[in-house]
């Protein structure tokens, strides 16, 4: 058996598709992990939902910002923009099937040394932490309060956690930097809205993965959502998002050995 993490599709079904030709997948033994963002801006969202749900166990998936984004505009509390593609999920006679299947996956999964999560981790939680608020906010979202939450999950504020938070602000900082983030200060504060190249980081504040005292520097960290990024490697880091809705390539690495497998969109 392998395991073959996978970055960011964004319904590019049919690259997907091929990059699995090349690693010769076969989802009777081998295990694929998704960073998240399954759906929006590429050709084929609805195909790409509907394939990893029927991978069964097969496929562990977290949630990105876009699949969360979907997830506020099927319940109406959020408008699309001119180049979303969600309307095909939208439009889909399984949608509701589709939509629970989306709204039941976790934030965050870990396995040995392994976390993924779609975007990162602030620098003050450990990999346990980070997999228990990870947890609250997922049964949050599956719970009689789901709408409410969907309602107010958007927004940059809070911009720092606190133990002290409750509520919807708690939420919205656990789901922001597990799903948003890619720079922060070292004492955690995040900048939501620089989306650039690390090179550019606003002032005050670096990538995520280098703050200095970063506690889940006890794990490998296996995130997406950075395309400006691109495909990175690091000491405790496996950073997948290559770009490929954008013209990129979609990147996978087999987590076993570190093998890495790129198609071009």
């Amino acid at each position: 058996m392998a395991i073959y993490a996978v970055g960011d599709i964004q319904g590019c079904y049919s690259v997907l598709q091929r990059l699995l030709e090349r690693i010769v997948f076969d989802p009777a033994v081998d295990r694929l992990w998704v960073v998240g963002d399954m759906v929006n801006r590429g050709p084929e969202s609805v195909q790409t939902l509907r394939f990893l749900r029927n991978l069964g166990e097969a496929a562990t998936v977290v949630l990105g910002n876009h699949d969360l984004y979907l997830l506020m505009v099927a319940a109406g509390h959020r408008r699309l923009d001119d180049d979303d593609t969600l309307f095909q999920v939208i439009e889909a006679p399984d949608r509701d099937e589709l939509l629970a299947w989306v709204a039941s996956r976790p934030l965050m999964h870990v396995d040995g040394v392994f976390a993924m999560v779609h975007a990162g981790l602030l620098p003050q939680w450990s990999v346990a932490r980070a997999a228990e608020l990870a947890a609250e906010v997922c049964a949050a979202l599956v719970g009689y309060g789901a709408q409410d939450l969907l309602k107010h999950l958007g927004g940059n504020e809070p911009d720092m956690w606190s133990e002290d938070l409750s509520g919807l602000e708690r939420y919205r900082v656990v789901v922001n930097a597990l799903t948003r983030m890619r720079f922060c200060a070292a004492d955690g504060r995040m900048a939501l809205e620089a989306k650039g190249s690390p090179m550019r980081a606003p002032a005050g504040t670096m990538p995520w993965f280098a703050t200095p005292e970063r506690m889940s520097r006890t794990h490998t960290i296996v995130c997406g959502h950075w395309s400006a990024l691109g495909f990175y490697r690091a000491p405790g880091l496996i950073a997948l998002d290559s770009g490929c809705v954008w013209g990129g390539k979609l990147t996978a690495v087999r987590l076993d050995d570190g093998a890495v497998f790129q198609v071009q969109a």
